[in-house]
């Protein structure tokens, strides 16, 4: 998580909604690729850090389904993000920050674990929350 969070802020001195992420390999930990929001430098509404890192790390491992790996991103994933997680059928995710507004690993809804999708996989939310809270509420105090 300290390493999706450095990512998170690189993309704040970017200018992009501090989000980072990484895919690493479940058993050894080995991280395989690093994200952040690209949002604004691409003019995407799809470049959030999550879907980012799935699209790189299926690259990485020349396969679209990602069982053995572990996505872990310092906020909630939204819903198309969600969607990406059960798509791609990765083993787990881990996310930092809660969203209230948009998450949907438990907060708003829970697409990742929804009972009539094939594939649902590990989900651990909470962790660091405070320090992915933090950057992402100050991020927002300094744009107002």
């Amino acid at each position: 998580m300290r390493v999706a969070l450095a990512e998170a802020q690189f993309a704040a001195a970017a200018g992009e909604v501090p989000v980072g992420a990484v895919v690493m390999r479940t058993d050894s930990g080995e991280i395989l690729v690093r994200a952040q929001n690209h949002m604004r430098r691409d003019g995407d509404a799809t470049a959030h850090a999550e879907v980012l890192a799935l699209r790189e790390a299926a690259r990485v491992v020349g396969e679209a389904r990602l069982g053995e790996l572990t996505l872990v991103v310092t906020l909630e994933p939204c819903a198309m993000c969600a969607g990406a997680v059960v798509l791609s059928r990765i083993g787990g995710v881990v996310f930092g920050a809660w969203d209230d507004k948009a998450g949907m690993c438990g907060s708003v809804g829970d697409i990742v674990r929804h009972p009539r999708l094939n594939h649902r996989p590990m989900v651990q939310g909470g962790v660091l929350e405070a320090e992915n809270r933090a950057l992402l509420q100050q991020f927002f105090a300094d744009r107002r």
